[in-house]
């Protein structure tokens, strides 16, 4: 059956080709995502299966706007994928202001904002899934801010995951590993990129020869989620890249 899948940050990487495997296998996504022209482009080619919409997760009003247009547009939402994330490294003692409290209201508040605003819209069956990040364990360095966001995200899905069950909706996160994508660039500081790099190597991980995955392989967990059986449910999946 199909289903009405919402996906945050949905303009590029694994939010662009997961509504586009989604599309494909016959469900309706909606995009959402900060920028609205890179969501229109995505929605444009995938056809008359996507709707963009425009919200930036970081504020609350954007994202009541947001799933009150969805609201509008459709009946309910069977699948919210919060996608959007920022990824910047840096020492938490050389911050600044802004870097600190983006990484904050993207990363952790937004998921809170979208998953209170999506609920609401969901009946038994729902799903809500926040991507996270294999940093949480792994020890890599200048990242303190964004792996307590997302570590703070998992502690959000266990406790929604327990709060929602008599609802029948369900709540997951995806430790998604390093992924790649032909002409996708890393939006950083090029000093802080080469201070991480440095420091990762220090600490005994070489980023240049770590396995990387691709987007499109990624999908198939997603999918494979998605479609669990309703006596089957997983918290918490945890990829990594592996060499062919």
């Amino acid at each position: 059956m199909s289903k009405l899948i919402v996906i945050t940050g949905a303009g590029v990487g694994l939010g662009r080709a997961l509504a586009k495997r989604f599309a494909n296998d016959g469900d309706r996504v909606v995009l959402l995502g900060r920028t609205l022209a890179k969501v229109q482009a995505v929605a444009d080619e995938i056809g008359e299966a996507a709707y963009a919409v425009h919200c930036d997760v970081a504020d609350p009003a954007s994202v009541k706007k947001a799933f009150d247009t969805i609201k509008e547009r459709y009946d309910t939402i069977d699948v919210l994928i919060n996608n959007a994330a920022v990824f910047e490294p840096f020492l938490l003692q050389n911050a600044k202001d802004e870097q600190i409290i983006n990484a904050i209201n993207i990363n952790l508040a937004g998921p809170m904002f979208s998953c209170r605003a999506a609920i609401p819209l969901m009946k038994k069956g729902g799903h809500l899934i926040n991507i996270t990040s294999e940093s949480v364990e792994v020890e890599l360095p200048h990242l303190s801010v964004y792996q307590a966001t997302k570590a703070g995200t998992e502690r959000l899905t266990k406790s929604l995951h327990l709060e929602l069950q008599d609802a029948g909706i369900r709540a997951s996160y995806v430790r998604a590993g390093a992924m790649y994508e032909e002409g996708k660039t890393w939006d950083a500081n090029p000093e802080d990129q080469m201070a991480f790099a440095k420091a990762a190597i220090e600490r005994g991980f070489n980023m240049r020869e770590k396995p990387i995955s691709q987007f499109d392989s990624v999908t198939d967990v997603f999918r494979a989620l998605i479609d669990l059986p309703a006596d089957l449910h997983a918290v918490s999946i945890s990829l990594h890249g592996r060499k062919p």
